[in-house]
This record gives C-alpha cells, structure tokens and sequence, in this order.
C-alpha cells in the first residue's frame, strides 16, 4: 500500500477518532466533577467538602453535569462552549496567578480541556453521539 493510501485510510477515522476523542475527555471532566460533588472516586485534594453555592461547587456542577453530556455528545457544541469558558474562568483565577507557565502553576489540564472543548463547540460531538442520532432521526 502507497503511503497516499495509508494516510486516506488513516484520515478517513478521523469522524470516529473525534467521537473517540470526544467519549475520553468526557469521562475524564465526568470524574473532576463526581470527585467534587460525589467524593467519588476519592475525596477533593485537601479534604475539602463540597458546598454548593461556592466557585467550587458550581465548576463541580458543571464539570459533573457537562462532562456526562460530553460523554454521551448530547448539546455537545453549546456545552463544550461553556466548559471551555468554565476552564479560562479556572485557569486564569487559580493558576495564572501562581506562575506564568502552566508546568509550574499546575494549569495544563485547564488549558488543554479550554481549547479541546472549544474544538468541540466548534467540530461538534462526531458519529458516535446522541447529537448524530437526533440529527439522523430528524
């Protein structure tokens, strides 16, 4: 097989790879929020408890509730949207102002989960996700 062949066969999972992609990140945003809100699988660093009407408490909801539509790819594109802002709002109020690089302020998740959720606001959620079944049944 040509290497033009191989690289068409490779871009052509690119939909499932997004889906894939998609499905990983969720779960991970998903575990940040049960972690907050659920103290599952382990309790928030530091002990903390989670209080509701708190910074912490909403950004648990939020990681907990949009993390899950994530997942499924359910409102992908508005939700993506808002957890990207969610992870600027993170990044620049907790670990910018502990360090100007994101290795010693401890913020690459944050910014990496801002710009791939932006990414997803804008592909959308890819073939395997509720947003295709409802778009396919529309």
């Amino acid at each position: 097989m040509s290497d033009a062949g191989l690289l068409g066969k490779w871009s052509s999972w690119a939909p499932q790879l997004q889906s894939i992609l998609r499905i990983v990140a969720g779960f991970m945003f998903l575990t940040a929020g049960t972690t907050i809100v659920l103290g599952f699988p382990g309790p928030m660093p530091g002990g903390a408890t989670f209080e509701l009407m708190s910074q912490t408490g909403i950004g648990g909801l939020l990681e907990l509730v949009g993390g899950a539509l994530i997942l499924v790819g359910l409102f992908t594109r508005p939700v993506a949207f808002i957890l990207s802002g969610e992870m600027a709002v993170a990044y620049f109020q907790f670990h910018a102002p502990q360090s100007f690089w994101p290795t010693i302020n401890m913020g690459m998740p944050a910014v990496l989960f801002c710009f791939l959720f932006l990414w997803f606001s804008a592909a959308g959620a890819g073939p395997w996700s509720l947003d295709a079944l409802r778009e396919h049944r529309s």
